[in-house]
């Protein structure tokens, strides 16, 4: 088999059903040849030291070829927001339905969303970013209050590496999928990174610190830990 490849994008092609691509990562700190498989992008990348031939990296690719289908194969199953489909909503399951008007409805167990089709998946995304900063918000504004100290600015992102962070200027981010997480979870987040205005690390003294502001956080922390990834397979 004869691997394609795309040395403008830095890309290998696997042929095959499906077809994968191999991202290449030429490193100076590379001793060897490396395959990385991310769990959240399914994005396959290989590491390999600058004076690697590429003949010897379409080989490698070739050998391991079983061994990356296998793994892409056991990656989480993509979910799509669409009509008819569900999503996670502070830890319950709505369906997405048509709506009427101009406005994204909760409505029981359904999430009424007006519009064509094509524009469901999109407004379904802003409606859970505008829960999400309404929820966080009052919970960020809650610990703070109660640890008494003030923050800054709170920002939403799409972050695959950690559900929040703190800046040493006070600054608050998080992710908006937390908003498909039970409201326990998000309230948690909130209060760990609020912790770090007092505490810029993760010392004993830090998790004493969530515990009193947040007892009984481990639960939680939990649940990010076995259900955490599966909020990451909802495409938009």
């Amino acid at each position: 088999m004869n691997l394609h490849s795309n040395t403008a994008d830095g890309q290998l092609i696997l042929p095959g059903r499906p077809e994968i691509t191999v991202q290449l990562r030429p490193s100076r700190r590379a001793s060897r040849l490396s395959l990385r498989i991310s769990r959240l992008k399914g994005q396959v990348t290989l590491s390999l030291p600058l004076s690697c031939p590429m003949a010897q990296a379409k080989s490698f690719i070739l050998e391991k070829e079983s061994w990356i289908r296998a793994h892409l194969a056991d990656l989480p199953q993509v979910a799509h927001a669409g009509l008819d489909r569900q999503v996670p909503f502070a830890g319950r399951q709505l369906t997405i339905r048509p709506g009427a008007g101009r406005q994204v409805v909760l409505q029981g167990a359904h999430l009424l969303v007006p519009g064509h089709e094509s524009l469901v998946p999109a407004r379904v995304k802003a409606f859970l970013k505008l829960q999400a900063r309404f929820a966080l918000h009052e919970a960020v504004d809650h610990y703070s209050e109660r640890l008494g100290r003030p923050y800054g600015r709170l920002t939403l992102r799409d972050t695959t590496s950690r559900w929040g962070s703190c800046s040493t200027q006070g600054n608050l981010n998080f992710s908006w999928r937390l908003i498909m997480a039970p409201p326990e979870v998000l309230r948690y987040v909130a209060a760990h990174e609020v912790a770090h205005l007092e505490q810029m690390n993760h010392s004993a003294a830090f998790w004493a610190l969530v515990e009193r502001l947040f007892p009984g956080h481990q639960e939680q922390r939990d649940w990010l830990k076995r259900h955490g990834e599966d909020l990451h397979r909802y495409h938009f």
